[in-house]
């Protein structure tokens, strides 16, 4: 067997048995649910901040003055549960056992801060203070930055209060602005839980998760191409990248068999390469060899995963074929670049 055709063996039956867990995490996350509480005044602006991270209106979120004073849950589409609370002095976190049954289950909790109001105010502090006794999966959300000055400091001043045990993501749900770092923040809580994929799927906004996942896998790729042992990352390299697509059709909505995913990784890998980097792969150049894989191994993925992410968001079907064509151009683009420093790349024209 030439050392080709061992090569496209080995990659074959390394992306089976990473499809086939691949598979069965996505599948697990699909059964469960992902609950996020929302709490802060009414005029911290929840609504507007959860319809950006979705990409869309979530109905019912948003509770004007006076309305209720009760724990609000909202069915975001199918398993995303919003648990929305009205006000802060509206509700008694240390008294109500439904509530702390609520808090208790909920896997992410945003706390709202008003950048434009009385920042961290003493009610504010009690009501944090109550809830991190629940729960402790808080992030702090400062939002309308654009109508307040000094963010940084404000930043400053909330994590020294809260002793530096929670993030503080500043936001404008007017602009934006930070916006997908929130999401990120989210998805981050979400995957100690095994449960990012699952609401990365059910939310409209995808993009910017695509490029999250693309970027991770491009430099975890990289780190692997960096080992000295001749020969030793193809086994890794060909697991990211079958976990990449996976994943990447999870988010879309658009189911990708075995024998796909292990062709377009081998098309990947074996196929546009050419000979000379087909040879900094395998570090048949010892030495250099292994520091030119670095750049090769992250180049190829990061390239891989944007010309999936192209094709599913243009409803192009994805083939070893149409996904070929594509690699090669967003081949072009990033192989002088150093993938780290790349946030996005354009329509590969």
């Amino acid at each position: 067997m030439s050392t080709n055709e061992q090569l496209k063996a080995t990659i074959r039956k390394t992306a089976d048995e990473a499809f086939d867990k691949e598979m069965d995490e996505i599948n697990r996350q699909m059964k469960d649910e992902v609950l996020i509480a929302l709490i802060g005044d009414v005029n911290a602006g929840k609504s507007s901040t959860i319809n950006r991270i979705v990409g869309e209106e979530v109905a019912g979120v948003g509770a004007e003055p006076g309305e209720t004073t009760e724990i609000k849950p909202y069915a975001y589409r199918e398993k995303i549960i919003f648990i929305d609370t009205p006000g802060l002095n509206d509700v008694n976190l240390s008294n109500s056992a439904v509530t702390r049954e609520y808090y208790r289950k909920t896997d992410v909790v945003l706390f709202f801060l008003n950048a434009a109001g009385t920042v961290y105010s003493e009610a504010e502090k009690n009501s944090l203070q109550a809830l991190e006794k629940i729960n402790s999966n808080i992030i702090i959300v400062l939002n309308k930055i654009d109508a307040a000055d000094e963010i940084d400091r404000l930043v400053r001043r909330i994590q020294q209060e809260t002793g530096h045990k929670y993030q503080v993501i500043p936001v404008s749900s007017r602009t934006g602005q930070n916006i997908d770092t929130l999401r990120d923040s989210i998805l981050d809580l979400l995957k100690k839980k095994s449960k990012d994929i699952l609401f990365a799927r059910t939310i409209k906004e995808k993009s910017s998760t695509a490029n999250k996942w693309i970027i991770g896998a491009a430099t975890s790729a990289g780190a692997v191409g960096a080992a000295p042992i001749p020969g030793a990352d193809i086994i890794p390299i060909t697991a990211i990248q079958i976990g990449l697509l996976t994943r990447l059709a999870a988010l879309y909505n658009k189911p990708i068999s075995r024998e796909t995913a292990k062709e377009i990784v081998i098309t990947a890998i074996v196929g546009n390469l050419g000979k000379s980097l087909f040879a900094q792969v395998l570090k048949i150049f010892p030495g250099a060899g292994s520091v030119a894989g670095a750049g090769v191994a992250g180049a190829i993925t990061l390239a891989l995963g944007y010309s999936v992410k192209y094709a599913y968001e243009r409803n192009i079907e994805v083939t070893p074929e149409t996904v070929g064509r594509l690699y090669k151009k967003f081949r072009e683009r990033t192989k002088k670049q150093d993938v780290s420093q790349i946030t996005s790349l354009d329509d590969p024209k």
